[in-house]
């Protein structure tokens, strides 16, 4: 059966978020832009961190700029690492304002042609002031390309309140909407969830695997 989930969203970015259906979201609006912002520096030191540094030694870095993301470390790899904000999300998420939303994730090239690039366009309406409403009714349907899957390995990232961390580490494969019994996700002893909330762009297929990108074992229960 399909989970349906608030919190995973055009990047994803982020592993499901868990709030109560319902729930008020204590970010009802968008907070000073200060809020969202990092040092470039360790924005580029936690864009790394979501894959293995044999990857992201050699992947483009993004950082969050005055306008949109912006490169600031060119790659060579075909990889594309950056720190998704609260918008990441699906829309009418809890955490879609949330200024303390970090989710550090690196695409391959596949999802970094055909996926990363809602999630960019998003960034640059966020910092142009449309309105959570406005982007929804202008966001066009994904189309990820086949084989599109991202690293989310960091253990310093914070995907929302309701997790109020890292989650665990875990690759996405990213898909249209695709049903759970496709990879026979979701059932007793499959390592595969699923995850596509009803409003949603894509699917997400995630596969938890036991280090973080640094080499550590993932001891969160």
């Amino acid at each position: 059966m399909t989970r349906s989930v608030v919190g995973i969203s055009i990047a994803v970015l982020l592993p499901a978020s868990l709030w109560a259906q319902g729930t008020a979201s204590p970010y009802p609006t968008m907070a000073p832009i200060e809020q969202y912002r990092m040092d470039r520096p360790a924005e580029i030191a936690l864009a790394k961190s979501a894959a293995p540094a044999s990857i992201s030694d050699s992947a483009e870095i993004l950082v969050l700029g005055v306008s949109g993301y912006e490169t600031a470390v060119k790659g060579k790899n075909g990889f594309v690492c950056a720190v998704g904000r609260g918008w990441a999300n699906d829309f009418g998420s809890p955490d879609f304002w949330n200024p303390k939303s970090r989710s550090p994730v690196c695409a391959n090239a596949a999802a970094a042609r055909s996926y990363l690039p809602y999630y960019l366009t998003r960034t640059k309406w966020v910092l142009a002031g449309m309105s959570e409403a406005r982007m929804k009714a202008a966001t066009a349907p994904v189309k990820p390309e086949l084989g599109a899957m991202v690293y989310m390995l960091s253990k310093d990232g914070y995907l929302g309140d309701n997790v109020k961390g890292p989650w665990h580490p875990h690759l996405m494969f990213v898909y249209a909407r695709t049903p759970d019994a496709a990879w026979g996700a979701n059932v007793a002893g499959s390592p595969v969830e699923e995850y596509d909330a009803p409003n949603a762009l894509v699917t997400l297929f995630l596969v938890q695997v036991k280090h973080w990108s640094d080499g550590s074992a993932d001891s969160a229960p």
